[in-house]
């Protein structure tokens, strides 16, 4: 092999295993290292397997639909032959002779009625791509419900770090004060181990709080199916709204009934399910078919020349079929008692869909309602377990109150803190999630 050869190879090989294209997809693929909401949202919208499989799905339904049309056009085949055949003769000079023949032609049908089948396809067909167009908009609405969880996990995360970090800050300033007071002798050690151990479950807490953020983080990257070892952190946003006016129950669930994609899902569902009925009683009447085709032959004859067999043999035909059900051995009879029973299996589910959204509707009512209460409530013992608090500090500071008051004052705090945290972003949640069935979008 030549040197320009062997380079040649060589390129060709190093340029495949090299997988140019799948390179370049990753690159561009530039992923911001802080994400807000909107733009979780928007990248499981574009990348989430889940939804990428159901535009699939759309495709498929959309090629479906496609053959469904075209089956109401006539179909052109074209066929060729070629035919030898080796055989003895006797009158052969060498006592064996091949001959051969061939024929060339085209053909079409076109099926001029079949009971309103082919239409009737072709409307269940179009229910079908909208069909599975509802269902990217349903998977869609669980994903962000599902993101907006994860990312409020984070945001209570962060702002339980923020507060335990605090905690720390202070529980060393303690510590720091104490050790000073037992070397000046006015406090005895005991004092100062107890400022001790509170520091430690201080810390105890804060590594726990940036590990249930760690933990949380990973679950979001999970949903937007982002590598593990790919740099993540979310905004947090300035203030979070946990007060709303909380819209009436059956103003919600009106609005969903009448436009949530999985009520319209399942309504298209009973609609293709009864033009399936239809098709199947179309098995019952007549079919018309028009045929018609074209075609020549030829075969050895040293007498007779190929071009003049094409020409002497050319033929045409044009006919029709009538096709009539007399007995079909139960098939119509069957698909009809078939498509009956997916029509009521069809209005089952359309049923249970507006059962379980309006259940799903009053549960969030009543959560957004109790969240907010809770939250209220969780804001006003903050608010008095704070002061309480801070008198306590004051107190302890010039020797007013004993070390087992203040760490009682402090407990309380400490569980009036977490509860705040915690009940806040519960009501965010809640008031955005049943917000959401109303066709508002989550917004922080």
């Amino acid at each position: 092999m030549s040197r320009i050869a062997m380079k040649i190879l060589l390129l060709l090989c190093f340029s495949g295993f090299s997988l140019p294209g799948f390179s370049q997809d990753t690159a561009s693929k530039v992923l911001p290292p802080v994400w807000d909401l909107a733009a979780c949202l928007q990248y499981a919208k574009e990348n989430n397997i889940q939804i990428r499989s159901l535009q699939l799905d759309k495709q498929s339904a959309e090629q479906d639909q496609l053959l469904a049309k075209s089956a109401l056009l006539p179909d052109l085949y074209g066929s060729a032959s070629q035919n030898f055949n080796h055989y003895n003769q006797a009158t052969a000079t060498n006592g064996n002779a091949l001959n051969y023949s061939g024929s060339v032609g085209l053909n079409s049908s076109w099926t001029l009625y079949r009971g309103g089948y082919l239409k009737t396809d072709i409307k269940q067909k179009d229910l079908s791509v909208q069909a599975a167009n509802f269902n990217i908009l349903q998977q869609e609405n669980d994903i962000t419900l599902q993101i907006t969880q994860a990312y409020l996990n984070i945001l209570v995360d962060k702002e339980s770090i923020i507060y335990n970090q605090d905690l720390v800050k202070t529980s060393e300033a303690q510590l720091d004060q104490a050790q000073r007071q037992f070397k000046a002798g006015s406090v005895a050690r005991k004092v100062v181990a107890q400022f001790e151990a509170q520091l430690a479950g201080d810390r105890y807490n804060l590594n726990a709080a940036e590990n249930a953020e760690r933990k949380d983080k990973i679950t979001l990257k999970q949903l937007l199916q982002l590598p593990d070892s790919k740099r993540f952190d979310i905004v947090k946003p300035d203030t979070i709204l946990s007060v709303e006016n909380i819209t009436d129950l059956n103003t919600v669930q009106q609005y969903a009934l009448q436009n949530r994609p999985e009520v319209k899902n399942a309504e298209l569902g009973v609609q293709i399910s009864d033009l399936g009925l239809s098709k199947a009683r179309a098995g019952y009447l007549p079919s018309l078919t028009l045929g018609a085709g074209i075609g020549s032959s030829y075969a050895r004859d040293p007498n007779y020349n190929v071009f003049r067999q094409f020409d002497n043999n050319f033929n045409q035909q044009v006919g029709f079929t009538l096709s009539v059900p007399i007995f079909t051995n139960r098939q119509n009879k069957t698909n009809v008692a078939k498509a009956k029973i997916d029509i009521a299996q069809a209005k089952l589910t359309l049923e249970n869909t507006k059962t379980t959204l309006a259940l799903n509707t009053e549960s969030a009512y009543i959560n957004a309602q109790n969240s907010q209460s809770q939250y209220l409530s969780a804001a006003e013992q903050l608010k008095y377990n704070q002061e309480v608090f801070r008198i306590a500090n004051q107190e302890l500071k010039i020797g007013a109150a004993n070390i087992v008051e203040f760490y009682q004052q402090r407990n309380l705090y400490v569980q009036a803190m977490q509860s705040y945290i915690q009940a806040k972003y519960n009501a965010a949640l809640a008031a955005k999630i049943y917000e959401f069935y109303l066709g508002t979008p989550i917004k922080l």
